[in-house]
């Protein structure tokens, strides 16, 4: 310790060149490279601790000489710097995070608030992930304050016009997290999201339809799925059968068939989780044909995957490649509606609601509660007879 008997002066700190240069009371400038950092060292519990105090550049000798009192003072008490130190910080973070969080934690707390309306908890409906993909990259460690529009206008250009569906959720959830943000007192203004999409231009997009097979194919389609009673095979003839979207048809258990009715539950409904509810289906003959021949494998899942669970969407999309179809699964369900529009099959009415379409405005649904179930039969009935020819 002799060689700290010496207090530096701003003239040796200014001329220093690499090595340490000792101040006294455990003062020390450390430099290295030709930059420097002022360091204190003290002992804690017999243990010997270095604290950084900060660069040579941003604090003077004179500053460096207050902070390390201001140390000196916190040991003299019995605690040790360091962790002193790093709490005060901590909680100066955790203050900042309150007051002005930044907008990776803003939009975890946004999606914690909505999780429980999304379907799936949000993990279906996928909500959170374009904000993940294009938002948080670029805007994650931003404070909500600090967020300008040229900032989302930069991390949403690049896919403004090829990916512009997608685009359009990512700005508009961004906005929801912005009037979040508002009304918890967050510093932060929603219209930095609408001037950003100001920037952003008019887009000339054109909605693109999922392929859908013409409803004259189905019949040669189904005949040749038949001809292979795998667990996918079978599935995709109770999709085109059932007409209940791949999510609801995959996870398909013995459990909710009673009788000639299926109900899906609300869980594997689209939707909203308020607005959604169970569906029944009635099933046709050739549809009850399909559960008796999965019953002989299987007393879970009507059509188990090959190691666990059911089958995949995966699986059920290449399925339709090898069979040669020209549309998606989820096309077949505008193939039977184009098939009711030309044969007039069924009302309007009935329908939207074999597909499982939400039909009228909320006063109307409040009265209007039946599910139409034996009229369903009957165009089920007929559609089934179309499509597996008899």
């Amino acid at each position: 310790m002799g060689r700290e008997r010496n207090r530096l002066t701003a003239i040796q700190v200014r001329n220093a060149g690499d090595g340490r240069l000792y101040d006294g009371g455990g003062l020390m400038l450390v430099r290295k490279g030709g930059a420097g950092k002022w360091v204190w060292r003290y002992s804690y519990l017999g243990r010997r601790r270095d604290m950084g105090l900060g660069s040579q550049g941003a604090i003077t000798l004179a500053e460096a000489r207050k902070m390390r009192d201001r140390w000196a003072a916190v040991l003299a008490k019995g605690n040790d710097p360091i962790s002193v130190r790093d709490a005060e910080r901590e909680a100066a973070r955790r203050e900042m995070d309150r007051q002005d969080p930044t907008f990776e934690r803003m939009a975890q707390i946004v999606f914690e608030a909505k999780r429980d309306a999304l379907r799936g908890g949000g993990t279906r409906g996928r909500w959170m992930s374009p904000i993940k993909l294009y938002m948080i990259p670029a805007l994650g460690r931003k404070r909500m304050s600090a967020i300008h529009q040229l900032d989302i206008h930069a991390a949403l250009k690049p896919i403004w016009r090829e990916k512009h569906p997608t685009a359009i959720k990512a700005i508009n959830r961004t906005k929801i997290i912005f009037e979040q943000a508002r009304l918890m007192g967050v510093d932060c203004d929603p219209f930095t999201v609408e001037a950003a999409k100001h920037m952003l231009g008019e887009v000339d997009h054109k909605v693109r339809h999922l392929e859908a097979m013409p409803w004259q194919e189905v019949p040669a389609l189904y005949a040749k799925l038949s001809d292979e009673p795998s667990a996918v095979n079978l599935c995709l003839r109770w999709c085109i059968l059932t007409l209940v979207r791949s999510h609801g048809c995959r996870g398909a258990r013995f459990e909710e068939i009673e009788g000639d009715i299926w109900t899906v539950p609300a869980a594997r409904i689209k939707g909203r989780s308020a607005y959604v509810q169970d569906f029944r289906v009635p099933l046709t003959e050739p549809t009850q044909e399909i559960v008796d021949t999965a019953a002989e494998v299987s007393d879970d899942y009507l059509f188990p995957g090959l190691t666990r669970g059911h089958v995949s969407d995966v699986a059920l999309g290449n399925a339709l490649k090898r069979a040669g179809a020209s549309g998606t699964l989820h096309g077949f369900r505008t193939s039977f509606r184009t098939w009711v529009q030309d044969t007039d099959a069924c009302t309007f009415e009935v329908a939207e609601t074999i597909l499982g379409h939400r039909i009228g405005n909320v006063v109307e649904r409040t009265y209007a509660r039946s599910d139409l179930l034996e009229r369903r039969r009957g165009v089920m009935n007929q559609w089934a007879a179309f499509v597996t020819g008899a």
